[in-house]
């Protein structure tokens, strides 16, 4: 059944739940209804994925900013609220590479979001995302700012060829720093890979075998390469370097905060919600629905 005949089935059991003041059919139908809007907004949004790599896989990376513990702890509750949010559209997660902080939290993250559309439904995300609240690693109780930079690029497939010469290269191997078990810790199966023209480095440490772990890194290498064209070939530089920017004051895209009132406030779009929860347990499709949506509008013709 398409949406609009579920839509005028709908309205012909309202006008006979109205006309014998049925209330519990009433609620049933607005229950539906609702849940009809739902999928409607999530079609709208659908169609504004025309990128040509908003349809792949995404790769996210998670980078504290100052503030040791704290924004550590930030960091991971941040790689938390996009595996919860991936759980929830049933696309499956990967970490690739995780470096935890010395007392709690991470210290920098890969995270790979392996479903249709996610790098159209997360490209947004990228940039820094600030938080307020009472530290849990504050004996005074005090309220802390922390701060964590966010960047996301698409995963590409072999139909896009991106030009790597060996020369340009850097690659090193080092000893696996997470769980794997006795193989991973040691011996040197970890990769990363620099590419010394744009100084953008990758590196990936999840599987035992060098050789898979190699291949990975290169593959995020090419779809960094990738994401650096696309960004200049929409004169977006200043949105490319962001992650190179103070992770810090002014340059933030999204306030969370939990003290002293509760808020979420995307700074660029205006959307704002009450229920900090919610968003930090992975409901994130409302707030990213309506950023998609917002910079499709600006990014349209008419609006240039």
């Amino acid at each position: 059944m398409n949406l609009a005949q579920e839509f005028n089935d709908h309205k012909e059991f309202l006008k006979l739940a109205d006309a014998e003041n049925d209330q519990n059919a009433l609620n049933e139908i607005n229950d539906e209804l609702k849940s009809l809007a739902k999928q409607i907004n999530l079609l709208k949004v659908n169609v504004l994925f025309s990128g040509k790599a908003d349809q792949n896989y995404c790769f996210v990376e998670i980078h504290p900013g100052a503030g040791g513990t704290e924004s550590h702890d930030w960091a991971e509750m941040l790689l938390r609220m996009y595996i919860r949010w991936a759980e929830q559209q049933r696309f499956p997660c990967e970490i690739l590479d995780e470096l935890k902080g010395d007392e709690a939290g991470i210290k920098s993250v890969t995270l790979l979001i392996k479903g249709i559309n996610a790098y159209g439904w997360l490209k947004h995300e990228a940039g820094v995302h600030r938080l307020v609240r009472i530290s849990p690693f504050n004996s005074g109780g005090k309220r802390m700012t922390s701060f964590a930079s966010v960047w996301c690029y698409p995963k590409i497939d072999d139909t896009i060829n991106i030009e790597i010469l060996d020369k340009d290269l850097r690659i090193d191997t080092y000893r696996a720093s997470g769980a794997g078990g006795q193989h991973v810790n040691k011996t040197d199966s970890a990769i990363r890979i620099t590419h010394l023209p744009t100084n953008i480095a990758v590196q990936c440490q999840n599987s035992r075998s060098q050789h898979k772990n190699r291949e990975e890194a290169f593959k995020m290498l090419k779809s960094r390469l990738y994401e650096l064209e696309m960004r200049k070939k929409q004169d977006a530089e200043d949105n490319l370097n962001a992650s190179k920017t103070e992770i810090g004051w002014g340059n933030q895209i999204r306030s969370y905060v939990m003290q002293p009132y509760q808020m979420v406030k995307d700074i660029r779009t205006g959307f704002e919600s009450s229920d900090i929860t919610n968003i930090l347990n992975g409901n994130l499709t409302e707030m990213l629905t309506q950023i998609v949506s917002y910079f499709a509008a600006a990014n349209s013709p008419r609006n240039k």
